[in-house]
C-alpha cells in the first residue's frame, strides 16, 4: 500500500474531492496494514538488532542496508527503535526516509527528516551519523541550488569527520561524499580546477576503499568538469567509466545521470542521431524510478535534441515539459538550461521577442545561482581554510625553531667546558641544527609569500574582468582599454611583489592606487581616493611586506564604504614622526565599525575576515629583525556624537633601525 500512497501523492492534479477522497481511503489502508505488509523475517531482525542496541554505524548499514529504500521497513524500524530510546536506530531510519522524499523530490520533507536524523545523532553522540546527515542535508540543499547552506552542511561534515583520528572505513567515505559534494558546489559556480582537485581527492578515497558506487560518482563528475572545460574526448571517457561502474552495480539512477551526459556529449559534437537513443533511454529510466530532477532533465535534452533537428513541435512539448517539472520542483539550474533552450527554439522560429524574454530569465536564474555573495562566501571559506592550515604549519615551523634555538645555546655552554676533540663534534653539530633552522626559516618564507598569493581573492578578478566585459559589451571601448590596461599593471605588480619579501613603500603605494582603480570601477567611479606623502619620508628608500596595505583598504571599502550611500572618501597619508617608524594612516568616512557590525550581524550568514590576521602575523614575522615591534591602531570617527568613519594607523618599523640580536 506504501508504494500506491506514493504514486498517488506524484501523480496528484487539480481534482481535488476525488483525490482527498482516495487519500483518506489509502491512509486508511494503510494503518489498518502497515502491520501485516512486514514480514515475519524482517521484524525478527529488527528485533535482534533493537534487542543488541549496537550504536556501530556500520552494523546497522549491513543489516538494513537492502531495506533502506523501503520506506514501510524504515518507518517500522524507526517506530519500534523509538519505543525503547534507540537513538542510533532511530537517526539511521530517518536518514533512509529522508533520501527517499530527496529522491522523489520532496525536499521539505527530505529536510525535515534530516534534521530529525541529526538531532538523533547529536544527542547519541554519535559522529558518523552526525557526518551522514550532515551531508545528506547538504545533498538536500544543493539539489534546490541553495549553495551557500549546502556547503556549510559539507563543510561541517568534512570537520567533523576529520577530528577522528584515524579514521573508520565509514568516515573515510563520508570525507569522500563531503569532498565529492563540495566539488558538485564548485561545479554549479563554474570553478571547475577547484572542483576536479576536490573529486580527485574523493576518487582516491573510494579507490582505497573499493568503492563502487563513489568511483562512478567521481568518474562522471570529474567528466562534467572536463567537460565544461572543452575536454569532450576525456569527458566522454570518463562518462563511459563510469557508466561501467553504475552496470557493475546495477544502478539504474547512474546509468540515468550516465545516458544523459553521453547523449548531451553527443549533441554538442553535433552527432543527433547517436544522441537521440541515450536521451530516450535516460528518460524511460528516469520515469520508473520517478526522480523529478532527471525526469526534468531528460526532457529537456530530448527537447534540445529536436530543436536541433528542425522537428520544432516535438522540442516545444519537450522543452515546456522539462520547465513545468523545475518549476514544479524549484529546480533553478534546469529551468535556467530549459529557459536557454526555448530562447534558440524562439530564435529558429523567428519570435526574437520572446526569445528574448526566455534568454533574460535563464540568465537571471544563473545570476542567482552563481551570484557575487555566493561566489565571494565560497572563496573567502577557501582563503579561511587554506590560511588556518598554512598558520598551524607556520606554529610548527617556528616552535620548532624555538627548540633548535635552545638546542644551541645550550651546545655554546657545553663547548666552553669540552676538550679540543669534543670542540670539533659540537661544532659540527651546531652546523648541522643551523642548517636545519635556516631551512625551517626558508619554509616559514615560502607558507608567507604563498598566504600573499592567496590575499588577492580570487572573486576580485573575476568580478573586475566582468565590469571591463561589461564596458566591452556597452561599447565603451576607450573605459575597457583604460580599465583592461589599469587591470593588467595591477596583475604584473601583484605577481612581481608575490616572489620577494618586501619592496620599496613607493611600489606599494603604486600598486594600491592600480587596486583603488579597479575597485572603484566596481562602485561606478563614486570613492574619492587619495594619497599625501609627508616631505620628510622617502618612499623609494624604505621597505615594506609587500601588499601589505591592500587588506586595510578592502575592509574600509566593503565594511565602510559599501554601506554608505552619498560622497565615499579614503585618505592614505604616510608620515615619520620618530627615526623608528615610518607611519601610514588609512581613513574612510564610512558608517563605522558599531554599525558595519551591526549589518554583519543582521547578515544570516557570516563569515569572519582572515586578512586582517594574516597581515599582522606577516608584520610580526617582517619585525624579528628590527628593535621595535609593529604596531596597528584603530580609532572609530565621530561627528557631532555620530559615527563619521574609521581611522586605522599602520606603524612599521624602518630598515635602518640597528638590527635584534639573536
Amino acid at each position: 500500500m506504501n508504494w500506491l500512497f506514493n504514486s498517488l501523492v506524484l501523480n496528484f492534479k487539480p481534482h481535488y474531492k476525488a483525490f482527498l477522497f482516495l487519500l483518506v481511503i489509502v491512509s486508511v489502508s494503510t494503518t489498518n496494514y502497515a502491520q501485516n505488509d512486514i514480514d515475519i523475517n524482517y521484524k525478527k531482525i529488527v528485533s535482534n538488532v533493537l534487542e543488541k542496541k549496537t550504536k556501530n554505524y556500520h552494523y546497522l548499514d549491513s543489516v538494513f542496508k537492502d531495506f533502506s529504500k523501503d520506506t514501510l521497513k524504515m518507518q517500522f524500524l524507526m517506530k519500534e527503535s523509538k519505543k525503547i530510546a534507540f537513538l542510533e536506530g532511530e537517526s539511521y531510519s530517518l536518514n533512509m526516509l529522508g533520501e527517499t522524499y530527496r529522491n522523489l523530490s520532496f525536499y521539505e520533507k527530505a529536510i525535515e527528516t534530516h534534521e530529525q536524523a541529526l538531532e538523533k545523532a547529536k544527542k547519541s553522540k554519535n559522529i558518523d551519523l552526525q557526518v551522514i546527515s550532515l551531508n545528506m542535508l547538504g545533498v538536500v540543499y544543493r539539489r534546490q541550488d541553495v549553495i551557500r547552506t549546502a556547503l556549510d552542511y559539507h563543510k561541517e561534515a568534512l570537520d567533523l569527520a576529520e577530528t577522528v583520528k584515524p579514521a573508520s572505513k565509514d568516515l573515510k567515505h563520508s570525507i569522500a561524499i563531503s569532498q565529492n559534494s563540495m566539488g558538485n558546489i564548485y561545479l554549479v559556480l563554474k570553478q571547475y580546477d577547484m572542483a576536479l582537485r576536490l573529486f580527485n581527492k574523493s576518487l582516491l578515497i573510494e579507490e582505497e576503499l573499493n568503492n563502487n558506487l563513489g568511483l562512478a560518482i567521481n568518474y562522471h563528475n570529474i567528466g562534467y568538469a572536463q567537460e565544461a572545460q572543452g575536454f569532450l574526448d576525456k569527458a566522454l571517457a570518463n562518462y563511459k567509466t563510469s557508466l561501467e561502474y553504475n552496470n557493475l552495480i546495477d544502478s539504474d539512477i547512474g546509468r540515468v545521470i550516465c545516458y544523459n551526459s553521453i547523449g548531451k556529449l553527443d549533441i554538442l559534437k553535433g552527432d543527433y542521431k547517436t544522441a537521440l537513443p541515450f536521451i530516450e533511454s535516460a528518460l524511460e529510466k528516469a520515469k520508473i524510478i520517478n526522480d523529478k530532477y532527471y525526469i526534468s532533465t531528460s526532457y529537456s535534452n530530448l527537447g534540445f535534441i529536436y530543436l536541433k533537428t528542425k522537428n520544432f513541435k516535438a522540442s516545444e512539448a519537450n522543452l515546456n515539459e522539462a520547465l513545468r517539472m523545475a518549476k514544479k520542483y524549484n529546480l533553478k539550474s534546469q529551468e535556467s538550461e530549459t529557459y536557454n533552450h526555448l530562447s534558440q527554439l524562439e530564435e529558429e522560429l523567428g519570435n526574437y521577442k520572446t526569445s528574448l524574454t526566455y534568454y533574460k530569465q535563464s540568465v537571471d536564474l544563473d545570476k542567482s545561482i552563481t551570484n557575487e555573495k555566493n561566489f565571494q562566501y565560497v572563496n573567502d571559506l577557501i582563503l579561511k581554510y587554506e590560511s588556518e592550515k598554512k598558520n598551524n604549519q607556520i606554529k610548527a615551523l617556528a616552535s620548532e625553531n624555538e627548540i633548535v634555538k635552545l638546542k644551541l645555546v645550550q651546545n655554546r655552554k657545553i663547548l666552553l667546558l669540552s676538550l679540543l676533540g669534543a670542540f670539533l663534534v659540537i661544532g659540527f653539530f651546531i652546523i648541522l641544527q643551523r642548517q636545519r633552522q635556516l631551512k625551517n626559516e626558508k619554509k616559514i618564507v615560502t607558507l608567507e609569500q604563498e598566504m600573499l598569493r592567496n590575499q588577492m581573492n580570487p572573486h576580485f578578478i573575476f568580478n573586475s574582468l566582468n565590469s571591463i566585459k561589461l564596458y566591452i559589451i556597452n561599447n565603451e571601448k576607450e573605459n575597457a582599454v583604460y580599465y583592461l590596461n589599469k587591470f593588467s599593471k595591477l596583475i604584473r605588480k601583484i605577481l612581481i611583489a608575490s616572489t620577494e619579501k618586501e619592496i620599496s613603500l613607493q611600489d606599494e603605494l603604486d600598486t594600491m592606487s592600480l587596486y583603488m582603480n579597479i575597485e572603484n570601477m566596481r562602485f561606478s567611479n563614486e570613492i574619492n581616493y587619495q594619497v599625501k606623502i609627508d616631505n620628510t619620508v622617502n618612499t623609494s628608500v624604505i621597505k615594506v611586506p609587500s601588499l601589505i596595505l591592500q587588506p586595510f583598504l578592502e575592509n574600509a571599502l566593503w565594511h565602510g564604504l559599501s554601506s554608505k550611500s552619498g560622497t565615499k572618501n579614503i585618505l592614505m597619508e604616510v608620515y615619520q614622526n620618530t627615526p623608528d617608524y615610518v607611519s601610514i594612516n588609512i581613513i574612510d568616512d564610512g558608517v563605522g565599525r558599531s554599525v558595519s557590525q551591526q549589518i554583519k550581524e543582521k547578515k544570516k550568514l557570516k563569515r569572519k575576515s582572515v586578512g586582517i590576521k594574516i597581515t599582522k602575523a606577516r608584520l610580526a614575522n617582517f619585525s624579528k629583525g628590527f628593535v621595535n615591534d609593529y604596531k596597528i591602531e584603530i580609532k572609530d570617527l565621530y561627528t557631532n556624537g555620530k559615527a563619521s568613519g574609521t581611522k586605522v594607523m599602520v606603524h612599521i618599523p624602518i630598515k635602518s633601525v640597528v638590527l635584534k640580536t639573536a
